[in-house]
């Protein structure tokens, strides 16, 4: 073999080896480049999960106007999803559960009945306090009976209305009448604080001792009058998930949306205290 064809065979062979090397190092780069679209397409997917289904929310009675307003504003944040809520006294929601009636997430108007949950076994972690609410009394509007104080509601010839003791409502009034020592006999204990306040508002009653918010979302409905007796008996509300829940990450979202910005802006907004 002459030197020039010796030369013209020596260069072809790297040539060959040179784009051999090209080739491997294009089907590696192509390779990494589906990895990295099938990794991107992965976190895509798992980010553009969507909350779907029912969260079924037991709320005490006093939430009533908020929570149905938070509930619309999830659903509308949430496409897919339906929030149902069951209002009422703290302490007949807390026994429904505990009984093993079907709920997601529990808003109680007082630790001591979130107890009676979280004792039993109901609950998924540990219950925070989202809100507080204080008491006012509640009148007929204008007020006719001249009432400015908790004592003015021992007076024998007015009819008022209690929550029962049993519910957060009644025993933050009997606390307050304890602050106060004073004594009163009410026309009837009712079950939850709503029902107190409709006494009023349907003029079955001349007052009733009830929540500031309730007062508010009653509107002219009613007239409240403070007194000093209710700094004593605040009341904190805790949110829990429920350890039986049937669609846990709504559950959670649920509870997010309440102690967001956004939620705590309608809470105040109902007449809340922030926790």
């Amino acid at each position: 073999m002459t030197r020039t064809a010796r030369r013209t065979r020596r260069t072809l062979q790297v040539a060959g080896a040179g784009a051999a090397a090209l080739l491997a190092l294009s089907a590696c780069s192509s390779s990494d480049d589906s990895s990295s679209a099938a990794a991107a397409g992965s976190s895509a997917s798992t980010s553009s999960e969507k909350l779907s289904g029912t969260v079924t929310v037991f709320a005490a009675a006093s939430l009533k106007e908020s929570f149905t307003a938070l509930g619309k504003e999830f659903e509308q944040e949430h496409p897919g999803t339906k929030v149902t809520f069951s209002f009422g006294g703290s302490d007949s929601l807390a026994a429904s559960i505990t009984g093993g009636a079907p709920a997601d997430v529990f808003a109680s108007a007082s630790p001591k009945t979130m107890k009676i949950v979280t004792d039993a076994g109901n609950a998924s972690g540990t219950p925070a306090t989202f809100v507080r609410n204080q008491l006012e009394i509640a009148t007929l509007p204008g007020n006719p009976d001249r009432i400015s104080s908790l004592k003015d509601l021992t007076e024998s010839d007015l009819k008022v209305v209690l929550c029962d003791k049993e519910v957060p409502c009644g025993a933050a009034a009997q606390k307050a009448l304890d602050a106060g020592k004073l004594k009163l006999t009410p026309v009837s204990y009712e079950q939850d604080v709503k029902s107190a306040l409709t006494k009023v508002e349907l003029k079955e009653a001349d007052a009733a001792v009830v929540y500031k918010t309730d007062v508010h979302a009653a509107g002219d409905k009613v007239e409240g009058v403070d007194f000093p007796e209710s700094a004593d008996a605040i009341n904190d509300y805790p949110i829990v998930r429920l350890k039986d829940t049937r669609n846990a990450d709504a559950a959670k979202a649920f509870i997010a949306l309440v102690q967001s910005s956004d939620g705590q802006k309608v809470l105040t907004g109902a007449g809340f205290l922030k926790p």
